[in-house]
């Protein structure tokens, strides 16, 4: 199975490549490898997800937020190589959480980004990760992912 029939068999929608919010753009390739920029999780043009995970958001919520921060960082490649079955491996994902001083389980909020690339793209979907906490992001982000991607 193709990897696009795979996101319409999950029920996800990749968007059109996120607009920057300052002075970059959403991705870039340099010959076969596509670099993301720090995606964070908007929704039709609105942050969805704000605030400091084991404060004003559960694990469970920044998972999600994970998630969609993967979906935008998809559409940022996509926009680079019109289709993501062109996507010949995952090679890395780190993600930033915005986090309360006692919160440790970055980890697990990351794992949203990790688990969808696993549904959609499976063995070639493996990847090196880092998922670091930080005390704040971007326009109150509870969550920013950034994705390498080998293409073939």
């Amino acid at each position: 199975m193709s990897y696009e029939a795979k996101v319409k068999e999950l029920g996800i929608t990749i968007p059109d490549a996120p607009k920057p919010v300052a002075a970059y753009v959403a991705a870039v390739r340099d010959g076969n490898y596509v670099y993301t920029s720090g995606q964070i999780p908007f929704v039709a043009g609105e942050l969805k997800f704000k605030g400091k995970l084991g404060k004003d958001l559960s694990v469970e919520q920044g998972y999600e937020a994970a998630k969609t921060c993967a979906i935008n960082c998809l559409a940022a490649i996509k926009g680079q190589i019109e289709s993501l079955d062109n996507i010949e491996k995952v090679v890395k994902i780190v993600g930033f959480v915005s986090s309360s001083p006692e919160f440790y389980d970055q980890p697990k909020v990351i794992n949203g980004a990790s688990e969808l690339v696993g549904s959609i793209f499976g063995k070639t979907g493996e990847h090196a990760r880092s998922a670091v906490g930080v005390a704040e992001l971007p326009l109150n982000a509870a969550v920013e992912v950034e994705m390498v991607v080998k293409v073939k």
